[in-house]
């Protein structure tokens, strides 16, 4: 027993977390990519998810890299994520007392702590919506706007430890 819970913690070891926000609407997008931002749960503007790194959502992120901007995120941008725009079924806020009573974890700041090092999963929340529905960006997006990779000053794409920086503007 002891040599499974090892093996699962050298699973975890060099995993992150991902916050995936989608930045462009629906007009004239292939249905390939449609289809993928629909498993990925993102089906409007400024709405954001948070997956781990797998090969296959890697693959996913990839191929709709056009209409989404993704990164690591940081646990205190995610806990002001979940306290301020996680949702309940009916668009009922998340309490620590529905925390404490409904998971392991005594608030929402140990949840957040959980989460990032794999302990625990958003679905362990039960009622917990998988979407967080943000704004959009404090004093807009970058320079060059929606339609150019963050590379060159745009927002679409791969933007690492930047996403942060985006989602406390969105929150």
């Amino acid at each position: 027993m002891k040599e499974k819970k090892d093996n699962k913690e050298k699973d975890t070891e060099g995993r992150k977390r991902l916050a995936v926000i989608r930045v462009r609407g629906r007009v004239h997008v292939r249905r390939s990519i449609q289809d993928t931002l629909k498993m990925l749960n993102l089906h409007r503007v400024n709405h954001c998810v948070i997956i781990d790194d797998r090969r296959s959502y890697i693959g996913m992120l990839k191929k709709a890299k056009d209409y989404i901007t993704w990164g690591e995120i940081n646990k205190d941008t995610f806990k002001k994520l979940l306290r301020e725009r996680g949702r309940l079924i009916g668009n009922k806020r998340i309490t620590d007392e529905y925390i404490r009573e409904n998971t392991n974890a005594k608030n929402i700041e140990e949840f957040a702590k959980l989460f990032m090092n794999f302990k625990s999963e958003l679905g362990d929340i039960p009622g917990l919506k998988p979407v967080f529905r943000l704004r959009p960006p404090k004093k807009g997006y970058e320079r060059k706007g929606i339609k150019k990779p963050f590379s060159i000053g745009g927002v679409l794409g791969y933007r690492g430890e930047k996403i942060n920086e985006l989602l406390e503007r969105m929150i």
